[in-house]
């Protein structure tokens, strides 16, 4: 639904390098969060980085001064971890593809001899234990690879007290036979989803920290809370239920004076008891505990490795960690959130009235020491005086944002920290952090050129740090001497430009916030969310007109407005706000606002730039030329395949039966069904919702009723939340009873106050003619929910001489897919010594990555893969992608075995525009996004050509073939006959 003006700009993918807009369609974006894109080979001579969004590893010669690509090898989708096992093995962490790469570094060219099915999104792994032999890999608890599978297992996503942050260890000696590897263990701790690790000096810990570990706050539904704000005396919610406190805590009214709806509260556990911001203890109406384990240490020596410790208090969000290699200290890159304070925007000069306007969040590394059991948080930016404003000059210039990847020296004495926000690379004496004497200053940080570092790997015999840059997808080489950038590389990088020009804008701190600590990312970690709730209001703002249109509004509601006071709401994620319509839980950010179209979701997008503002505490907002930027490149990020659906795309029966109720039965008196606001058709992109709002509640109410549709792809990932208190707007409660320990403080609802989606059913508002069975059944079948992309999408195998049975059934399964437009089919391995690639064509036969070659039958490759050392990965990827995935990398036309100019070929010629591509390797020479004449110009006066023909091949159109057969006259391969149209 994209009307707005700005919109025309996309039509520039339709025409780059000569292409259909279906061919450069080809590239889906998904912003996944790296976790280890660096590693160094024992030698330290070659070093090992991931290339997310190419789907590779690429393998560098840092013998001299530059790194030099020496290789590349296809893996899964999306990696985002690699790690050496020793000289002539690699492993990397597939996130999309829920596997592992086991790849072969010995020799040439380099290969995948084992692909290992590991739980859903797997972030990082290590190796420790004797010699390295015991692989560590975090993923989380869930996923159609993982042995708790929902829908083989239907109780695990509604069972209270679930650890759901698994690590999966494998004997990397002894791997097994089985259809993705044979686990040691697969150990469930105690925290949300995981993500770093990192191993003790000796080898015998590993260290594993929960991701989005939360920061031991809940909110408490607005029935709870009792009406009449400030002044409310306390209340009961239904008779026999324990007191509430009172009502919200002032301001109740916005700058008008018009009462605020009355909304959640959000509370936080202080150690002794669960508090709001007056102090008010609501303990006894929290109906869980949660332990808030940051970090776990696993026994790696142990027959079989078991928990040993956890540590608490270490921060919300968990980036990176590194021990020290004298000590055995463990440094944790966090951020903690303060999301119990209330409100945003700017606040005069003497205020009473809170906000978090540029201070919701710090940036920390934490200094845990293990065996003591001591956890002791560092803010990086104790420099910022948060009273200030605007933020006096100098001081986002000392600041760090999002620390991510850490590397300690081998004398333990230094201390380097990624700073993905601040694109610098932050050093410390170890001394002055871990007693917090440090000064943040800039003259302690490294500027690298790339952006966005996200990356570390320290080479201290030759004074050197490598640091990964995820803006332009390139390496850096810092001196540790000079403590200066000295090269500066880039990895091939198939995202088309608005993505590249737009991403900064998600997580640039210095140009997005007024002191260089938050950006967008903070909260929407990866383009995602937080898994926190917010209570974004501003008093000091006043009531909006709702326009947006309804889907569902009885009378007699009244007139729908959006009011400033807005209560608690979690942070939705960023991903596949495609055909969205208006944005935020209630709609409130809309292009109907500026007079244009409620259902355009460039124009709703557009609107957040006053976040830039009220939020992140910059002085203006960001240009209207740089919103764009950041709208094209948002608007293209899309969310994963749903990871509990059938791999088959078929549902279970309770799924099965719970769709059907979603589509099909009332669930009030006007007639409606679940899929009458939450409107999904595939085909039309609504996953959920179709941009439009309805009124969910009693029309007499005080609380907000007016919601947009929200979308519903992403439910499974909110599960962890057992417990809350009796309250009068739902029927059969259930259970009030305290649960014990969860993971998780947020559920469901727009401030995630519902534990499980069968309480959310159960509200008075809806009905279920079925009970709580036919709930039950809905909410299995929301699990399972459609999404962008089939659960196919990203799976995959590595055949060899000796296949199993199971390994050949799951290619016959992806076979199937791709048969039925699931997804398109790739194949990468090697051939008579030769790296090589195939696409599945629609008739079944597979093309090659060489022009010359007719298409071959899925047996003659199954035969391939027969002959011992011949190993090849079968891999489902969105569909559209396959050619350019599996037989032209670069979408130049030319496919990969025939195209001369590799990106090592690149890499040693001269650059001209600084693409990061050779002159002779660049259709684009002159770098304006347009293949045309200009370009074959420039060509011909570096050839010393006098061809006055542009049109080289003489089809009638100059494009990217015609520069392709130029150059290859010249550089002797492939020949014109093996491209003339």
């Amino acid at each position: 639904m994209k009307t707005s003006a700005l919109w025309p700009a996309l039509a520039f993918f339709s025409v780059i390098l000569g292409q259909s807009a279906a061919a450069q369609n080809a590239f889906v974006a998904f912003e996944s969060q790296q976790f280890r894109p660096l590693a160094l080979s024992p030698d330290r001579t070659r070093l090992y980085a991931v290339n997310t969004p190419d789907n590779r590893l690429e393998v560098y010669n840092v013998s001299g001064a530059v790194p030099v690509l020496e290789g590349s090898v296809g893996v899964g989708l999306e990696p985002v971890a690699v790690a050496a096992r020793n000289a002539g093995e690699v492993w990397v962490v597939n996130h999309l593809s829920d596997s592992v790469s086991v790849v072969n570094v010995a020799s040439l060219p380099y290969r995948v001899t084992r692909t290992l099915l590991v739980g859903d999104e797997p972030r990082d792994i290590v190796f420790a234990g004797a010699g390295n032999s015991r692989a560590f890999i975090t993923a989380a608890h869930r996923g159609q690879n993982s042995p708790w599978n929902d829908a083989l297992n239907p109780g695990e996503f509604t069972t209270p007290g679930v650890g759901r942050a698994d690590v999966w260890v494998f004997d990397a000696t002894n791997l097994g036979s089985a259809i993705g590897g044979t686990p040691l263990v697969v150990r469930s701790l105690f925290g949300d989803t995981p993500g770093p690790l990192a191993v003790s000096p000796d080898g015998t810990s590993v260290y594993v920290g929960v991701f989005k570990s939360g920061n031991r706050t809940t909110s408490l539904a607005e029935p709870i809370i009792c009406n009449g704000g400030a002044v409310a005396a306390p209340c009961q919610s239904v008779a026999g239920e324990v007191q509430s406190p009172g009502g919200l805590p002032a301001p109740n009214a916005d700058l008008n004076g018009v009462p605020a709806p009355e909304v959640s509260l959000i509370v936080r556990y202080d150690g002794s008891a669960w508090r709001d911001e007056l102090a008010r203890d609501w303990s006894a109406l929290v109906r869980f505990s949660l332990p808030d384990f940051d970090v776990f240490r696993l026994d790696a020596a142990a027959a079989i490795p078991v928990q040993s410790a956890a540590y608490a208090g270490v921060g919300t969000v968990i980036f990176g960690m590194a021990t020290n290699p004298l000590t055995g200290r463990l440094y944790v890159a966090n951020t903690e959130a303060r999301n119990e304070t209330r409100f945003a925007g700017v606040r005069p000069a003497g205020s009473a009235v809170s906000s978090v306007r540029g201070r919701f969040s710090q940036a920390r590394i934490t200094v845990v020491q293990p065996e003591a059991g001591t956890v002791a948080p560092r803010h990086l930016n104790k420099h910022i005086d948060y009273a200030l404003s605007p933020v006096p000059a100098g001081v986002k210039e000392r600041s760090l944002a999002q620390p991510q990847a850490i590397v300690v020296s081998a004398d333990g004495g230094t201390l380097y920290v990624a700073a993905k926000g601040s694109n610098r690379v932050g050093y410390f004496a170890v001394p002055a952090l871990e007693n917090d004497s440090f000064i943040p200053s800039a003259s302690q940080q490294i500027p690298v050129s790339g952006g966005g570092p996200t990356g570390l790997v320290l080479d201290d015999q030759r004074g050197r740090l490598y640091v990964f840059t995820r803006y332009d997808n390139g390496i850096s080489v810092v001196s540790t001497g000079t403590k200066s950038e000295t090269a500066h590389v880039r990895l091939f990088n198939p995202e088309p430009a608005s993505i590249i020009a737009g991403r900064p804008f998600l997580y640039d701190a210095r140009l997005t916030s007024g002191n260089g600590e938050v950006s967008c990312a903070t909260c929407h970690i990866g383009g995602d969310k937080d898994e926190l709730a917010w209570d974004l209001g501003d008093p000091l703002a006043g009531v909006v007109p709702n326009s947006n249109p309804f889907i569902f509004r009885p009378p007699p509601a009244p007139p729908a407005v959006f009011h400033a006071m807005k209560g608690p709401m979690t942070t939705q994620t960023l991903r596949g706000l495609d055909n969205h319509g208006p944005m935020h839980w209630r709609g409130d950010k809309s292009g109907a606002l500026v007079g244009g179209s409620a259902l355009d979701e460039a124009a709703a997008f557009e609107q957040f730039n006053v976040a830039f503002v009220d939020l992140q505490g910059r002085e203006t907002e960001i240009s209207s030329t740089d919103m764009r930027k950041f709208t094209e490149f948002m608007l293209q990020v899309q969310p994963p395949p749903n990871p509990i659906r059938n791999l088959d795309n078929s549902l279970t029966s309770a799924q099965a039966l719970g769709r059907n109720d979603f589509f099909n039965t009332p669930v009030n008196a006007f007639g409606a069904r679940c899929a009458t606001c939450h409107v999904t058709d595939p085909a039309r992109g609504f996953f959920g919702t179709d941009g439009r709002s309805s009124f969910v509640g009693a029309p007499t109410t005080l609380a907000i009723a007016d919601f947009k549709g929200p979308q519903l792809r992403n439910l499974y990932e909110k599960v962890g939340m057992f417990g809350m208190a009796a309250m009068p707007v739902t029927g059969t409660n259930g259970s009030n009873a305290h649960m014990g320990d969860q993971v998780r403080g947020f559920g469901f609802l727009h401030d995630g106050a519902f534990d499980t989606l069968l309480r959310r059913q159960q509200l008075i508002v809806f009905s279920a003619p079925g009970g709580d069975t036919q709930r039950r059944n809905v909410e299995q079948f929301l699990f399972a929910f459609d999404s962008n992309l089939l659960p196919i999408v990203g799976q995959q195998i590595t055949i060899g001489a000796d296949a199993t049975a199971a390994q050949l059934a799951r290619v016959d399964l992806l076979v199937a897919r791709a048969a039925a437009g699931d997804a398109d089919l790739v194949v990468k391995g090697n051939v008579d010594g030769v790296a090589r690639g195939w696409h599945r064509l629609a008739n079944g036969q597979f093309e090659s990555d060489r022009h010359s070659e007719l298409p071959v039958s899925e047996s003659e490759l199954r035969g391939q893969a027969a002959v011992p050392g011949q190993w090849l990965t079968f891999t489902a990827v969105p569909p559209g992608s396959g050619q350019r995935s599996g037989i032209d990398r670069d979408s130049d036309g030319v496919r990969d075995g025939d195209d001369n100019c590799s990106s090592a070929a690149n890499a040693s010629q001269l650059d001209s525009n600084g693409d990061g591509f050779g002159n002779l390797c660049d259709p684009d020479l002159n770098n304006d996004g347009i293949v045309n004449s200009l370009d074959l110009g420039a060509l011909r006066v570096r050839l010393g050509s006098a061809d006055p023909d542009a049109d080289f091949n003489g089809d009638g159109v100059v494009n990217a073939r015609d520069v392709v057969l130029l150059r290859a006259s010249f550089l002797g391969r492939p020949g014109p006959s093996a491209l003339a149209p």
